[in-house]
C-alpha cells in the first residue's frame, strides 16, 4: 500500500515538472490565445502565482518555474522519505 502511494508520489511529481517545462517552451513558440496553452497555463499558473509574489523577477527572466520544480521535488522527496519511514 505505501509503495504504490509513493509511486503515485512520483508520478504526480514528475507530471507536475513536466508541465512546468511544457509551459516554458510553449510561452516561447505557441501563441497565449492557442487552446493547448491555455490548457497547460490554467493547470501550472496557480502554482506559479505564489511564487511569483514572493520571489521578483531580474528583468525579462523569471525564475518561478525552477523555483516550482525544486520546490515539487523536495516536498516529493520529504513524502516519500516519511511514507519510507511508515514501513520500518
Amino acid at each position: 500500500m505505501i509503495n504504490t502511494l509513493i509511486v503515485l508520489l512520483e508520478i504526480a511529481a514528475q507530471l507536475i515538472s513536466l508541465l512546468v517545462i511544457v509551459k516554458v517552451i510553449l510561452s516561447y513558440f505557441m501563441d497565449p490565445i492557442h487552446p493547448t496553452r491555455q490548457t497547460v497555463d490554467r493547470l501550472v499558473e496557480p502554482m506559479l502565482a505564489p511564487i511569483r509574489g514572493i520571489v521578483p523577477s531580474f528583468g525579462m527572466v523569471d525564475f518561478s518555474p525552477v523555483i516550482l520544480i525544486i520546490l515539487v521535488r523536495l516536498v516529493a522527496s520529504l513524502l516519500r522519505n516519511l511514507l519510507l519511514s511508515l514501513i520500518i
